[in-house]
């Protein structure tokens, strides 16, 4: 079994963010990449969001920031909702004919919330149309947010915090970082 690696390419990024807007729409799924990617949370904490984590129905806007109990580690965690998340949210929200505080964002055909598989098949399917050179998961999306950020110069302690890792080790993994990465440090410092 292989390791699911980030999406580096920002032109890919882009094409992946956008698939499901532009090339075969579906508001749902387009939502989903982007909380994906925008907060790189695990799907399984992904599918469990509802409308309330997200939207204050009192006020009639979206939150500043998520805050939930991650699954996997049970450790709580909040998360600033950037302009990029919050326009895709709403793009979404906007579609749908009523939502209540309580609903999962992401729902199935036939079950309350989308399963994990169900997950792993939207995102497999765009990577696989878009004819990416790697395949790529729900995974994928946890870690290219965390890529991003660390070229964008996010400090990398702080990348293992919000990633809730137990060791920078883990965190570097998650980076993704190769050669073409080093060599860009080398050849773009010139003292």
């Amino acid at each position: 079994m292989s390791t699911t690696q980030p999406i580096k390419s920002k032109k890919d990024l882009f094409a992946l963010k956008n698939f499901y807007l532009k090339n075969e729409p579906n508001l749902r799924n387009y939502a989903l990449i982007c909380t994906g990617i925008n907060t790189a949370l695990r799907i399984s904490d992904i599918l469990e969001l509802t409308w309330e984590d997200v939207y204050d129905f009192r006020q009639k806007r979206f939150r500043p920031h998520l805050t939930l109990r991650e699954n996997k580690t049970g450790k709580k965690t909040i998360i600033a909702l950037n302009k990029s998340l919050q326009k895709a949210l709403a793009t979404y929200k906007k579609s749908l004919p009523s939502q209540k505080p309580e609903q999962y964002i992401f729902p199935g055909k036939k079950s309350p919330s989308l399963s994990r598989q169900q997950a792993f098949r939207i995102i497999k399917h765009a990577g696989m149309a878009l004819k990416f050179p790697e395949p790529i998961s729900c995974h994928s999306l946890r870690k290219t947010f965390g890529y991003h950020a660390w070229t964008a110069g996010a400090n990398p302690t702080i990348l293992m915090m919000i990633y809730n890792h137990s060791s920078f080790q883990i965190t570097k993994r998650y980076l993704g970082i190769d050669q073409d990465d080093k060599d860009h440090v080398f050849l773009n410092l010139n003292l």
